[in-house]
C-alpha cells in the first residue's frame, strides 16, 4: 500500500515490485518464493478489482507527460510497454494525430536546442545533425524535416 500510495502503476509493475520484494524476504528466511504466488496474485487482483491499480489511468497520464516532454509516440509506446501495459491499450493510448506528432517534436528541438532554436550562423551546417538527433528520438523524416527546416514560434 505504501508503494501505491507515492507511485502509479500498472498491474504488471506491481506484481514485478512485489515480486522481488517476496524474493528478498523469503531468501532472508529461507523460504520458497513459489509458495507465494497464490497470495502475490490475490494481492494483485484485489489492487486492480478496488480501482488502485488501473492500466489505463497510468497509460494515459504516462503518455500525456512524455508527449509534453517531447517523446515521439514510438517512444512513448516503447515506455508504456516497458513498463507492462498490453500492447492493445498502448496502441490506443498513442495513435494520436499528426499534429500531435509534429508538436512534440517541435518541444524536443527547443529542448535541445536544434534547427530553428540553433543559432542562425551554425544552423546549415548543423541541419544533418539536428535531423538525425530528431530520428533518434523516434520522430519520422518528414516530421523532423518539417521541424528543422521550419521557423521556431514568436515568443510573446
Amino acid at each position: 500500500m505504501r508503494y501505491l500510495e507515492r507511485y502509479s502503476v500498472p498491474a504488471a509493475q506491481l506484481r514485478r515490485v512485489l515480486a522481488r520484494k517476496i524474493v528478498l524476504s523469503c531468501r532472508h528466511h529461507g523460504e520458497d518464493p513459489a509458495f507465494h504466488v497464490q497470495a502475490l496474485d490475490a494481492v494483485v487482483a484485489r489492487c486492480v478489482a478496488s480501482g488502485l491499480v488501473d492500466d489505463r489511468r497510468f497509460a494515459e497520464a504516462r503518455a500525456a507527460t512524455l508527449r509534453r516532454k517531447g517523446q515521439s509516440q514510438r517512444a512513448v509506446a516503447a515506455r508504456l510497454s516497458a513498463k507492462g501495459v498490453s500492447r492493445e491499450l498502448v496502441g490506443e493510448i498513442t495513435s494520436g494525430e499528426a499534429t500531435d506528432e509534429l508538436a512534440a517534436a517541435r518541444i524536443a528541438a527547443k529542448r535541445r536546442r536544434l534547427g530553428p532554436w540553433r543559432a542562425v550562423e551554425k544552423r546549415a551546417e548543423s541541419r544533418q545533425k539536428d535531423l538525425a538527433a530528431l530520428a533518434r528520438l523516434g520522430f519520422d523524416y518528414a516530421t523532423a524535416r518539417a521541424v528543422i527546416d521550419g521557423e521556431a514560434e514568436p515568443s510573446f
